[in-house]
Parts: C-alpha cells; structure tokens; sequence
C-alpha cells in the first residue's frame, strides 16, 4: 500500500472505539492485547494498515474480526492489521491468556486523598482525528468499555431508574454507585488522581461556542461539590447517547461526560438534576488532548448535594426600595426573575425595582411576580439636572420633543430615586423617561437628565427618594454643607436614604475623601436627624446590584475588562435578609435601627397601590378605522365567490366562517383590514408583496391579497365558470403539483392552487392568538410603506418597535476569558463558563426592529403602555422607538412588520426586463423544476460550473449548505422544494435527522420539514387533535430536544403507533419553520428561477443589480479561468476566508455560470451604461459605472446627470469638470478603458 499520511493512535482511544463495536465480552478484553503503534492512510484507495504490537499472542480470528469491523466503522475498502513483533504472536488455539482484572464486588467506595493503582485509561474516541490531514474522515466517540463491562454498570441504571434517583441508602446518590469520604476542590485535582471526591455546583448554561467538542473523561475520579453548567447530548453511532456537562466549584472546574443506551434514559437522568443545583461526582481525573489537555471525568458515582441558602427568618420582614436588575446598563448584574423569585421565597411583601434611568425591567419583573402576593414598586434612579445647567429650559414639556442643550459641567447631576404610587404616577414616570431620553439627554455624562422643574410638574402620584451616595443629600452631608442648606436640599424629597457603610468605603480607601469609617457612621446619623426634623421617612436601603454576596465576582470581572481602578475592590450591593440589614444599622442603635430598617421601608411600601407597568396581554389597543370591521367580510366573501362559486364548496365556506368568526369575535379585524391597506398600496404601486410567518395558514388572508399562499387542500378551480375540485386526502403535498386539467364543463384550463395548513399554526388552536403579520417589501419600497402608515394612523401615533441588546453568551466568556488573561490567571473553561451565567443578559444598548411599526389608538397616550426613546440613546437621531423592547408589550399595540427584502426588488426588475407580471408565471414548469435536480437546462454541465444542480443565485437554495440538500433531496415537485425550505431554516432538522433518514430511503415527505408536519402527521396517525397541536408548539421551540417530550405526548404517540425514528426526529429538532413561510418564499424563489432559465440575460441583469453590490468589474476583465481559480482558492481556505472573498465567491460563481451559458460581459461604456444597474443586452448584461472599484454610486449617479444633457464629453478633463467627480475617478474609468476615445485636456495639439 501507498501509504499517504501516518497517525500515531491513542491506545486508550483505539480500545473505546473498540468498545463499541458489537464484540462479545470476551473478545473486547482480548482486544487489549493488541497496541496499535501507527496507521498507515491510504486515502485514495481507502485503506488502512495498522501496525502493531501484540502484548500476548493475539488470535488469527480475532485480527480478522478487528479489522473488518474498522473498515465497515469508517466505511473504508480495506483494513489489514500487520504485527510488528511477529514472534510474540504465535499461539496454539487453546493456550490460555490472562485477562485483566475484574472490578471489585463491593457496591460502595471510600474515597481517599490518595492514588490508586493504575488501571488501564478508557477514553472514547474524538469526534474528529489528531491529523488535520485527515479531514475528509468521520470519528464517533463512544462510551467507556469498562463502563458497560462490569456488573456495577448495570446497578448503576438500577440505583438510578429503579430507586426513584435516590440511591440505595437514601444518602443522595442519584446514579452510580454509593460513595463517601471528604470532597476535594476543584483546583487540588490532578491527572491521575484515583477515586477523586469532589463538590460543583450546576450553572444550567453553555459556553456559548467556546466548548471543545470533544469533552472527554475518565474512569474514577471524585471532585467537591459543585454546580453543573451545560448539557450538551447527543446520539453516537452505536446509537447510545453521550451526555456531557461542565461543572465548577469555587476554584476551578472540570468537563463530565456519561453514556445511556436510549435518549429516554438520559432525559429520565436529566429530569433529576436542573440548572443551580449541587452536585459531589465520584470518578478519575485525566487531561484530554482533545479537549485542550483540560481535566476531565467520567463518573462512576453522582451524588445531589443540598446547600445551606440564605433566609429572612425575620418575624416582620423588611422592604427593598433602591434594587438595580440587569437592565441597568452595563453595571447591575441581578437576574430579574431570580431577584423577584428571592423576594417571594423570603416573605417580603414588597420590592422596589429602580433601575439607572430606565424602566425596562418592569414587563420581565411583573411577570416573575404574577401570581404572587408580592407588590411590585415601580420606579427609577434618575439623573437631577439643576436648572442652572440648562442654556434653555422649556417649561411646558408636553408641547415639544426638541433636544435641549446641557452644558458640560462635573458632577451635575444627581441621582435621585423616583418610585410610582398609583397609575397617575406611573404615567408621569413614563412620561418622565421620555423626556429624559429625547430632549434632556445629557450627551457628556452619557445619561437621560431630568431638571427639577420637569419632575415638579410630572410629581402627580410620585414618591422622591434622596438615593445612594451619588445623591444630591448624601453629597451635601459628605461636603459639610451648612444645616440650613441640608434641609433645604432634603425639604425636595418625600423619604431620605442610608446605606451600609461598606457600600461607601471607596471614600475610606481613597484619601481624596479624607473619610473614616466613622465618619461614614455620621453621615448617616446626619441624614436620620434631617429627617426628623422635617417629619420625613428615613429608610434603609441596599441600593442591590447584585443578588447574593457571592456574586460580586460577575461585577468584578465586568469592571476589570473596563478596566475600573477598583474593579476588585466591590461594594457589598447584594440583596439582604432583615437580619443582615439590622446587623448592618446596629450602630444606630436597636430601636432606630428597627426604624429604618423595618418600620419606614413598609411605611413607604404602604403607600404604593399595587399596579400593572403594562396593561394585560388580552387587551389589544387596536387603532380605529372607521368601517374596517364591515369592509373585511365583504371583501373576503366577495374574492370567494369571484374564486369558488356564488355557491361556495362546504370545505370553503366553514374554513371561512370559522376564520372570520376568530378574527372578529377576538378583535383582529382592524389588524388584517391594515395588512391589506399595505399590501394593496404596494401592489398597486407595482411591487409584489411577501408574506412570512405563519400568515399563510389564514384563507381570509389569501381572499384579501395579504398573502399568496392558499392554506386550502390541494385543488382546481376554473377561472371561467369557478368549478372547483379538492383534494382531502393527502394526494398532494401541494396544489401546484397537480397535473395540468381542463375544465370538465367549460373546458378552460383550470388554475392549481392550496397547500393544506391549518388556521391553528397561524391563531392558534382556539384561534385567540394576536395575529402576527410580517410582510416582505421591497427593499427599496419600504421607506414608501412606512411613509404610509403615518398617512393612516397620523405621524405621531406609530414608532418604531424598540428592541434591547444584551450580552450574549459567548461575549460573557470573552469578557470572563479576558479577564483572567489580563491577571495572568489560568482557570479551566468549565469553571469559566461558570461564571458567564452571571454576566450573560446584561443590557448593553437599545435598537430598533428592522421593519416593525407600533401604532397608538389617535385617542391613547402612548405613556399608558411605554416611555420612548432614541436607538442607542442617539441623541441626534430622527428614529423614536419604544422604550421597552416590543417583545414586552407584543399583543398590547398593534405591531406591523415592514420589511425590506431583495425578492420582491428582484421580481419588480425582471418584470421590468421581461414584460411579464410575476403572477402570470406558470408554477410547474418542468424545465424550472429541473434545475432542483440537474443542470441540463441551463446547457452546461456540472463540472462547467462546480454544481451538480442549477440553482445559484435562486433565494434559498444558492448556498454551498442548501444545494447539497437540494441533491440530496433531488425534489421532483414543489412540495418537495418546499420541504427543502423546512430543512434549510429549521435547527437540527436537516442535520443528524431528515438527512440521515432520507439517505435510509424515507421519502422525504415522511420526514419533518415544517412545525406543520407534526400537527398534522399526528393526527392522520391517530393522535387526539388539541394534543397534537401542543405536540407541534413544543417541538417547534425546541423543548422537546431539551427536556424530552412530556409523557402525556409520548404516551399519545405510542397509542397510536407512532414510528420510533419520527419520535426521535421530535426530540432532535431544536426549531422548525411555519410551512406558509417556506412556500412564500419559495413562491418568489421558483419565479426568479423561471426566469433564469426562460430569460437568462433578464435573470443574471436582475441578480447582479440587486444583490451583488460589492460587485468588482475588475474580476470579469481578468477571465473565466481566473474567476475559476478564484473561487477554488476561496473554498481551500474554508473557515480561515474573509467575508469580503466569500461575498466575491457569491457572485463570481454566478458570473462563471453565466459566460458557461454563452452570454457576455459587456464592458462599461460611457453613455450606455446605467449608473447602478445591470442591463440586458443583445449578447448578455452591460455593467454599470458603480460596477468599478473606485467609482462608486454617488460619483456614477453624477456622470449620469452629466450626461443627461445629452452633449457628449469631449476630454477627460470635460468629463471631471461636468460631472464634479474626482481626478482618481477619472484614472479608474481610463485604466478600465472606457474613456480610450477621449483625450486627456481640450487643447487641441496642432503640431
């Protein structure tokens, strides 16, 4: 054999892969006397030698037996093992061989500090090989062979499923085996270490993609208690599951990894545990190359460890009024459902949430409480503006919006507590926000300012605080301000605030200050005697930024990648029992102590109506068009007869009445009348409109143009007499599949249409969910869409929908990553990703949804669902959004998506170049159809262009990922193309799932593409229709992948005999795609397609105009041949290519493909080119002037007008001096060559 690469083998790793596959007891241990030295790839022939040597002699039989059980593994022609110290390996078919020993009986271990003896390492094989060469290979892990080959296996699933997870003893083992002994921290483990105790602690979250796939662990290691992060499982080839997590303690953190024979036996194990909860693992400790050489385990022993938690025992409990969440920006870190969940556990009656000038929490917080006897108080630390730090001041807020100038002075503003009383108050903080965001916003500090007049005339149904040490009080008293200016400065407020003193020790460390902690004492006492003098509350506050104490570490982290001088010096801003808090006052002395700990917080809470921060999800406050609910049945009935018949088929009619009874009966009317206003204008303006979503499962969607999709059974019907014929048992994927037919009583051939979807994916199965309609413009007709809704609903009633960005996963681990790299610390990654929980969901700014429009009833105040603001606090910016992200408040305003897209941009252009309106385009065309399969209709052939079927540049199906799936489906009808759609945007639908069952020989449409084949497949096999339903909602979200489906799901399904892969197939899907959506767009995808077969130059004209704008003429001047080796290139680089090269790859493929069909280039002309479009012509497209690099679109629209005068140029320097563009212009048009003909000056040479 030619042999091309070596690999030198892990031992360990080849006898786990081993493990798996399929060989007797006996043979596995015999196995073990074989140790591969190298492997010899022949990748060419696909063949392997494994050289190796034989610790004992190693029968004939059974090398054979390992040789063709690697070759069937990785597929290859041949495998042959080849023994390098030959004389060992001779034997007589009888001699006896000595096996390695069993484990011991005993069901429980101590567990000792100490080492072991060494035993032989069981590490399952990586999912990917240690040469880079060896890409084109495919590894499994698999489980631990000595896992499953001794008897404590199996004892293992018997402690855990046959014992209710509680372990033999009741001592907390949850699975394994019993164990004892003392537990070890984390970062005392070392490799080797045998019988390991140890205790983590579970986070419940992932690394956000910093994760080695390769997790792997040991045999008998035990760790200390600790808290488990991710779980990650997936199904092996042996068809076993492999469960990994991570897990920490207080020091460091190590990688777990299981294996269960059925995915319902790890979901039963997952049941068990949950994100928080405490762990103590008993196994062996080893680093894993494959997992950048981290400490792993593989545990033989997990035990549930319950952890003391703080309580308030406290008989009377006190009340928090100054609690930052993670919406205070960039700074608090408190999880708003866990601090809210923390209030109710503890028994306070009430909880003040007051976030840094904003009020986003208050929507995700109330829902945390509902339900409880919990009040919720909202309100806001807000920034006091004097009045003296104004250029201009306007009086009367309400009647203008117009930014007001702040002058840029130090310490102008103070913080100041705002809490709302009633509804009155919660209107006037609302209003409050807005204002401080739109017109005071203080552009130099970076904060939303209120002056002190504006909070005097929004004070209806206020309550002021003094706040923290940033406050206007506390500054005063730390500056030794006079007596008389104390009082004057606190006659402003309702109730006045101390803090423990370890929240203000920065004064103490920094000697500016020239603070004691004494000092800090008096403050407060100072603060106390103020308010009895003016007869004011005085409570004590936590000013909580943080949940527990513990906590501190996330700010730490957070403030250190900002680089904070104190970063590691953090104030105790957590969240305190009553007993800590009178601990902290104790100074005060008992009774005072009492008083501003206990009495005045739930005398200030008292005060406070327990209100709602937005209105209930059932009440829509829709706008008024005036006839719009007696408009819509009469357009939706009057298309149905024009469609069906004066007398409607019965399967038309009900599927009418019963949408309109929905619709009407929920209030949803105005919500479709206003989609078809859109669409209409739109359409009339000669742009084509897309649907998304679900809105395509509506009939009386369709009836009123808001849609193209037909969510009717698969059908004809005769645009002459309207006769009609419907097909009900599942025939068709899709009406347009249908074979052509005449009317059988006029003749007239009959339109195809219906595509078999539910009402209930779109409303729901009561048909009460507040429609959701998004519509895909034109990109270029969208700002004209926009325009309209303010025509409708009057320019200060609509906004933009406001949306919130917060730190993802994997910036948390940067941020963690980079924190100890600056401190020049090492921490395992499990033990970091730990920590990215508490830093993850932190708010780091405000934007806008790309397209959605929030309309406000003409007679509504919009402060009586949400402030406002500027995206990104953009104080110049002419966008107004909504303050709380419309995720918030969905259901309350009616929301419109408007968005912009290239299809219907593309269809608008090649109507225009072909005269033919889209909807005119026959569905069904074979030749289109074709080039889902093959390349014959566009004349070339698969290796002119490097695919083996026709579709680049079609929407959803010119990626390198979805035209694999295109060949792997190879669709023959439109539902078939539709079901690709599924797979192309749904998660784990494709992968490890419909791929893998097409390839078994399932047709495709058996497999789930869309959320609707659940429903619906479930109920033709039998399942009842409601649980069906709540099957496909499950599913579609993912749940089922993560917790495994509930058992009343699964039970229903194995009642009706539901196949066992499609049970699976559920349980993998982690998102699925609306079918409507899929066929919409594909809708637009097969007219595009049609064209490019039927109008090719139109089609290439349209793409490259629309969707190729970095598009570089200079690439095609160089040729086909170097476009070719361009792309090569690209793809060699895989992952390692910029953005920039994958974009030109995007569009060069096209160009290839077009010059492979015989159509040209032709070059950029000085009059004949268009400014920025492609344009057909007689032997291909003509490039436009902005197609040079260089140029660009502002330089060519200029020589357009130029030339518009219609006297040519007549020199270089004409053209430049007209246009008004750049001399570098000029150069790149000449070095192009499309000013050859022109001279450089307009001198004329006489000699």
């Amino acid at each position: 054999m030619k042999a091309k690469y070596c690999i030198v083998p892990d031992t360990a790793k080849f006898f786990e892969f081993l493990a798996g596959l399929s060989f007797s007891e006996s043979d596995l241990l015999h196995t073990r006397l074989i140790r591969p030295q190298k492997i010899f790839v022949d990748v060419e022939q696909s063949e392997w030698v494994i050289e190796y040597k034989a610790a004992a002699p190693v029968e004939e039989r059974l090398a054979l037996a390992v040789a063709d059980k690697l070759a069937a593994a990785f597929s290859l022609h041949k495998v042959e093992l080849s023994c390098c110290n030959a004389d060992v390996n001779v034997k007589a078919e009888t001699e006896e061989i000595p096996l390695p020993p069993e484990p011991p009986e005993e069901t429980e271990f101590v567990v000792t500090n100490c080492s072991g003896q060494p035993i032989p390492e069981e590490i399952p094989l990586p999912e990917e090989p240690p040469q880079n060469d060896l890409e084109s290979y495919h590894y499994e892990e698999n489980g631990s062979c000595g896992s499953e080959a001794d008897a404590d296996f199996a004892r293992a699933y018997e402690l855990l499923y046959g014992n209710g997870g509680k372990g033999k003893n009741g001592n907390g083992v949850i699975w394994g085996k019993n164990f004892r002994g003392e537990p070890r921290p984390l970062d005392d483990i070392t490799e080797g270490d045998k019988y390991v105790n140890a205790n983590m602690m579970q986070f419940g979250h992932s690394l956000g993609g910093e994760q080695s796939g390769h997790i792997i662990f040991s045999k008998y290691a035990v760790t200390g208690d600790g808290v488990l992060t991710s779980f990650n499982e997936r199904e092996l080839r042996t068809k076993r599951v492999k469960l990994s997590f991570n897990l920490s303690d207080d020091t460091n953190g190590i990688f777990i990894n299981m294996y269960f024979q059925t995915l319902e036996e790890c979901h039963k194990f997952k049941s068990l545990i949950k994100p928080g909860v405490y762990l103590r693992i008993m196994g062996d400790a080893r680093r894993d190359r494959y997992a950048f050489d981290e400490m792993t385990i593989e545990p033989k022993g997990i035990m549930l460890i319950e952890k003391e938690e703080r309580m308030d025992n406290a008989e009377v409990k006190r009340v928090e009024l100054h609690c930052h969440t993670k919406m205070s920006k960039m700074d608090a870190l408190t999880p708003m459902e866990d601090l809210v969940k923390k209030a109710i556990k503890w028994g306070h009656k009430a909880l003040a949430i007051t976030d840094h000038g904003v009020v986003q929490a208050f929507p995700f917080c109330y829902d945390a409480a509902e339900g409880s006897d919990l009040k919720l108080i909202f309100g806001m630390e807000g920034y006091l503006l004097g009045d003296s730090q104004l250029e201009s001041v306007d009086l009367e807020p309400a009647d203008s919006l117009k930014p007001v100038k702040i002058k840029r002075k130090k310490n102008t503003l103070y913080h100041i507590i705002i809490l709302a009383r009633n509804e009155a108050g919660l209107r006037n903080l609302y209003k409050l926000v807005t204002f401080s965001h739109l017109k005071y916003y203080d552009g130099g500090n970076k904060r939303p300012a209120l002056p002190r007049n504006l909070i005097e005339e929004c004070r209806e149904g206020l309550l002021l605080g003094s706040a923290c040490v940033a406050g206007e009080l506390y500054s005063a008293v730390a500056a030794n301000r006079s007596d008389e200016e104390l009082l004057k400065i606190a006659s402003f407020y309702d109730y006045l605030e101390i803090q423990p003193l370890g929240n203000n020790m920065f004064m103490v460390r920094d000697p500016k200050f020239n603070c004691t902690v004494e000092d800090l004492k008096n403050h407060n006492r100072k603060i106390y005697e103020i308010g009895k003098k003016l007869g004011k509350l005085v409570v004590a506050t936590c000013d909580v930024h943080f949940l527990n104490p513990e906590d501190s570490k996330y700010r730490t982290i957070l403030h250190g990648v900002q680089h904070w001088k104190d970063a590691e010096e953090q104030a105790p801003l957590y969240y305190r029992t009553t007993e800590e808090m009178l601990a902290e006052f104790e100074y005060l002395g008992k009774d005072v102590a009492y008083e501003v700990c206990v009495t005045n917080p739930n005398k200030v809470a008292d005060m406070v109506d327990k209100i709602k921060p937005v209105p209930d999800r059932d009440q829509l406050y829709s706008p008024s068009i005036p006839g719009a609910v007696e408009a819509l049945p009469k357009m939706v009935y009057d298309k149905a007869h024009e469609w069906y018949g004066d007398e409607l088929p019965e399967i038309v009619a009900e599927r009418i009445k019963t949408e309109l009874d929905s619709i009407i009966n929920n209030g949803f009317a105005i919500l479709y009348y206003i989609a078809h206003k859109l669409v209409r204008k739109s359409l009339d303006d000669g742009y084509l409109v897309g649907s998304r979503g679900s809105v395509g499962s509506s009939l009386v969607a369709t009836l009123i143009d808001i849609t193209e999709v037909n969510p009717l059974a698969p059908h004809y019907r005769c645009p002459e007499c309207r006769y009609s014929e419907f097909f009900t048992n599942n025939e068709y994927a899709s009406g347009f599949d249908l074979p052509e037919k005449n009317c059988p009583h006029c003749g007239t051939p009959m339109w195809r249409d219906g595509h078999n979807i539910p009402f209930a994916v779109f409303l729901g199965f009561h048909g009460d969910k507040v429609p959701d309609i998004d519509l895909n413009f034109s990109g270029e007709y969208q700002p004209v869409a926009h325009k309209y809704t303010e025509e409708l609903f009057g320019r200060d009633n609509v906004c933009r929908a406001g949306t919130i960005s917060t730190v993802a996963s994997k910036t948390a681990f940067g941020y963690v990553r980079k924190y100890y790299e600056e401190k020049g610390l090492t921490k395992h990654p499990a033990y970091m990703a730990g920590l990215v929980e508490g830093i993850a969901g932190l708010k780091r700014t405000t934007g806008q949804h790309p397209g959605g429009i929030m309309v406000v009833p003409r007679n509504m105040d919009i402060h009586y669902i949400t402030p406002m603001n500027h995206p990104a606090d953009e104080r110049d910016s002419t966008t107004v959004t909504t303050h709380f992200d419309y995720h918030s408040i969905n259901d309350r305003l009616v929301k419109l998506d408007i968005l912009g897209h290239d299809d219907p941009t593309v269809i608008k252009l090649l109507e225009e170049f072909t005269h033919i309106k889209p909807t005119k385009i026959p569905i069904g065309d074979e030749a289109t159809m074709s080039i889902f399969r093959n390349t014959e209709a566009l004349g070339v052939t698969p290796e002119q262009i490097n695919s083996s079927v026709g579709t680049y540049g079609i929407p959803e199906f010119g990626t390198r990922f979805v035209r694999q799936m295109v060949e792997d489906v190879q669709p023959k009808n439109f539902g078939q193309i539709v079901r690709v759609s599924g797979y192309s945007h749904g998660t784990d639908v494709w992968l490890n799932n419909a791929q893998d069952l097409i390839k078994e020989g399932k047709p495709p449409e058996d497999t789930i593409a869309t959320r609707d084949d659940v429903m619906t497949n479930l109920i033709a096999m039998g399942v009842e229709p409601s649980l069906a339903f709540k099957t496909m909602e499950y599913v579609r979200k993912g749940k089922a992948a993560k917790n495994g489906l509930e058992p009343k799901m699964l039970d229903a399904m194995k009642a009706a005999k539901v196949p066992e892969w499609f049970i699976n197939s559920c349980q993998t899907v982690k998102y699925l795609f609306p079918k409507a959506h899929a066929i919409a767009y594909v809708l637009m995808a097969y007219r595009i397609a049609y064209c490019k077969v039927h109008y090719p130059k139109a089609f290439y004209a349209a793409y490259f105009s629309v969707r190729a704008p970095e598009f570089d003429a200079a690439y095609i001047a160089k040729g086909k041949e170097y476009m070719k080796k361009f792309i090569k290139d690209v793809y060699a680089q895989g992952g390692k290519a910029n953005n920039r090269d994958k974009d030109t790859v995007t569009y060069l493929e096209l160009a290839v493909e077009m010059m492979e069909r015989g159509l040209e280039f032709e070059p950029i002309d000085l009059y004949k080119s268009h400014p920025t479009r492609f344009l057909p012509t007689e032997k291909g497209v003509r490039i436009p002037l902005a197609a040079l690099s260089g140029i660009g679109t502002s330089a060519a629209l200029s020589i357009d007008e130029a030339r518009s005068s219609g006297v040519p140029f007549i020199s270089q320097e004409d053209l430049r001096v007209r246009s008004k563009v750049s001399k570098s212009v000029i150069e790149k048009l000449a070095e192009y060559g499309t000013l050859k003909d022109l001279p450089e000056n307009d001198q004329i040479d006489l000699f």
